[in-house]
């Protein structure tokens, strides 16, 4: 979809990796272009289930009204962020980002399903009553769904013995 390849290989993780993370990740960052409004990003609980990305939103609003003007979007999580210093300032870290189209979710199971899995992520412990939220906000809430077209995960692990041992910076 961006047709580049990522400048620095040597940080390159399997795609495995990058799906892992997607379906571990807690939170990531929609990132949108429309002709008229330009860059825009949000940030989006969601829930990595058979392959797509899914989200809610309100029916209307930037997001909404982006989506429908250009349905290309990039989606990207980032974990286990950790700067540390060793001989130089460094950030251990692990991100993904997926490339694909966004599209509103029109058949109403499938909507009920990601709504369901997305409380199943972040409220486990109130899954008994998603059920009867669901239903009653159904018709006013929008699911979107990304199809993955590329994905690319980068990552950085840092030597956890060598942290704090290098010579103390000068003034």
């Amino acid at each position: 979809m961006n047709g580049r390849s990522m400048r620095r290989k040597d940080r390159q993780l399997p795609r495995e990796e990058g799906l892992r993370l997607l379906a571990e990740g807690e939170y990531g960052v929609l990132a949108m272009a429309g002709p008229e409004e330009g860059p825009y990003g949000v940030p989006l609980s969601y829930v990595y289930l058979e392959g797509k990305i899914y989200f809610h939103s309100a029916r209307e609003g930037r997001k909404a009204s982006m989506l429908r003007a250009d349905a290309r979007v990039c989606f990207t999580v980032t974990g286990h962020v950790r700067a540390a210093y060793q001989r130089n300032f460094t950030t251990a870290y692990e991100s993904v980002m997926a490339f694909g189209r966004a599209a509103e979710v029109t058949d109403p199971e499938e909507k009920r399903t990601a709504l369901f899995a997305l409380a199943g992520k972040y409220l486990p412990e109130y899954l008994n009553k998603a059920d009867g939220h669901i239903r009653a906000s159904l018709e006013n809430t929008a699911v979107y769904v990304i199809t993955v077209s590329e994905l690319t995960a980068k990552g950085r692990t840092i030597d956890e013995k060598s942290i704090g041992t290098s010579q103390k910076p000068t003034d």
